[in-house]
């Protein structure tokens, strides 16, 4: 739980928060968590408003703010799509003045909660260092490494769970580290496993289906191993489950370009964890792609991703099936 939160089961509220980052998953349950705590349950529909600034202006949201609520004694005020704190276009340009203005007095009634799910913010701007500043901010990104494990394992023991460092690589392989899929998975095997249980490799197995990423992993361990039969029953799997050529195609250029990433960081001395670090993807990947990419020369896989390209236009402008698309370019990789 981090400090938001605690502060939160503490009836401790800020009048202005701003949560941003690309994890959803740590920005809805900051959400959740703060309606729930501020707000009375008869009372948290009619005095919980949603404004999308690409829909209305920033002078109504705070016209709202110095509203009083209805019943109770606080209300929660969620702003959406905030452009003005980076430096993409607007939609509606906001006039930052009336927030400017705001932050120096805020209602003692109401609760400003701006959320920013942006990659960055743009620190240049006046409004982006104030808010910063003034407000009570959750940097809302991805976890990596240790922290998604540790991260994993606190999940069961709020349940008093133990869940196994195997059954956790397994999670991550299987899920990847998409924080809302790992959370839906891990409720999946907590109410399997109920109180006072271990969770291992075997039940994560059994329950956890491979995602699409997963699947096209193995596709390509298939390939690196010249198993063209295997390879092709992959590629039916994935078919069978609906899953779109055009979204396998590029599943397996991400692969082949996190190869050849991965291999050029090799060259350069980066050990697992570094390359994971500078790349922004889970260790466990890296070391496995580590593993694919000793099989490929820079040659051979800048030949791959060329040919990756040309099979996204042959599939795009409907020069051929897409399913014979993927098919001919697994043929030629096995070839390799």
């Amino acid at each position: 739980m981090n400090d938001l939160h605690k502060n939160f089961k503490k009836k401790q509220f800020a009048p202005i928060y701003l949560l941003y980052g690309t994890e959803i998953y740590f920005i809805n349950e900051t959400i959740n968590v703060l309606l729930a705590e501020a707000l009375e349950e008869e009372d948290r529909e009619l005095n919980t408003v949603t404004y999308d600034l690409d829909e209305v202006y920033l002078e109504d949201v705070i016209e709202d703010a110095h509203t009083l609520p209805f019943f109770g004694e606080r209300k929660v005020i969620l702003v959406k799509s905030p452009y003005f704190l980076t430096s993409q276009k607007e939609k509606l340009e906001q006039n930052v003045k009336v927030l400017e203005k705001y932050i120096s007095e805020p209602s003692p009634f109401s609760i400003l909660v701006f959320i920013a799910p942006f990659e960055k913010l743009d620190e240049r701007k006046k409004i982006t260092k104030l808010l910063k500043k003034e407000a009570e901010v959750l940097e809302a990104n991805a976890l990596q490494g240790q922290d998604i494990r540790a991260w994993i394992a606190s999940q069961g023991t709020e349940q008093r769970v133990q869940i196994d460092s195997d059954a956790i690589d397994l999670l991550l392989e299987l899920v990847g580290n998409n924080m809302l899929l790992l959370s839906q998975e891990i409720q999946k095997l907590l109410l399997y496993a109920g109180v006072d249980s271990v969770i291992n490799r075997e039940i994560v197995a059994q329950l956890v289906p491979k995602s699409a990423e997963q699947s096209v992993f193995s596709l390509v361990e298939r390939v690196v191993q010249r198993d063209i039969a295997g390879a092709m029953r992959m590629l039916e799997e994935l078919l069978m489950q609906q899953e779109e050529p055009i979204k396998i195609l590029a599943l397996l250029a991400n692969q082949f370009r996190l190869l050849y990433q991965v291999k050029e960081l090799q060259q350069r001395g980066y050990a697992q964890n570094q390359a994971a670090s500078h790349l922004g993807v889970h260790p466990y990947r890296v070391k496995l792609a580590m593993g694919q990419a000793q099989r490929f020369s820079f040659q051979e896989l800048r030949s791959i991703i060329d040919h990756l390209a040309d099979a996204d236009y042959d599939m795009k402008t409907g020069k051929l099936n897409k399913r014979l698309v993927l098919e001919i370019f697994l043929m030629r990789l096995s070839h390799k």
